[in-house]
Order: structure tokens, then C-alpha cells, then sequence
């Protein structure tokens, strides 16, 4: 799942609406507009513990990103470290599917 993933998310990051860093992921998720939530392996405790609280109320997925957070930064370009982001609007990847995948057990 961790390539599919990657690049699922690299799709996402481009042709859909995503938006990076755990305070903006957590602001979104208090007003519901996250469709999924992606963390890194190796996010702080406490900011996961957060983003786990916030995206119950809103039935939001979280998948785990199978890597640390400067590797998920390097991932969508970024120079910096990326602890988790939110996905608005998955474009064209097929992230939501990895999702039911997920779910399913698969």
C-alpha cells in the first residue's frame, strides 16, 4: 500500500486540494471539511492524539504514512518536514479508495 499510496498522494497534490501542517489539518477538521487525513509515521504523539480526536466527531479516515515526516515532505516537493495534511479534494488519484481498501482490511 506504501507506493500506492505515495503516489496516490503525489495525484492528490496535484490535481485535488490538499492542504499541509497538523495546525491547519486540525482547523479544518473542527469545521468538518477534510475528506481524509494523512500522518506521518513518526508524528508527535500529541499532535496525532489531536488529529485522531477532532477527525471522530467528523467520521474523517486517517491513514498512516509509512515514513517519516521528511520523507512525506520530500514526497510533494516541499524542503521541510510534513507531520500530516489534509486531503479537501482528492482530483484525479484514487486515495479515497485506498481508504475502503483499508477499511476492508485489504
Amino acid at each position: 500500500m506504501s507506493s500506492g499510496l505515495e503516489r496516490e498522494l503525489r495525484t492528490a497534490y496535484i490535481t485535488g486540494k490538499v492542504v499541509l501542517g497538523s495546525k491547519s489539518t486540525i482547523k479544518l477538521l473542527k469545521l468538518g471539511k477534510v475528506k481524509l487525513v494523512v500522518v506521518a509515521a513518526n508524528a508527535d504523539p500529541m499532535i496525532r492524539s489531536d488529529i485522531e480526536y477532532y477527525a471522530q466527531f467528523s467520521s474523517t479516515p486517517i491513514l498512516t504514512f509509512n515514513g517519516t515526516s521528511l520523507e512525506l515532505g520530500a514526497l510533494l516537493g516541499k524542503p521541510f518536514p510534513i507531520q500530516a495534511l489534509a486531503v479537501l479534494d482528492p482530483g484525479e488519484s484514487h486515495v479515497m479508495e485506498l481508504v475502503e481498501e483499508a477499511k476492508a482490511g485489504g
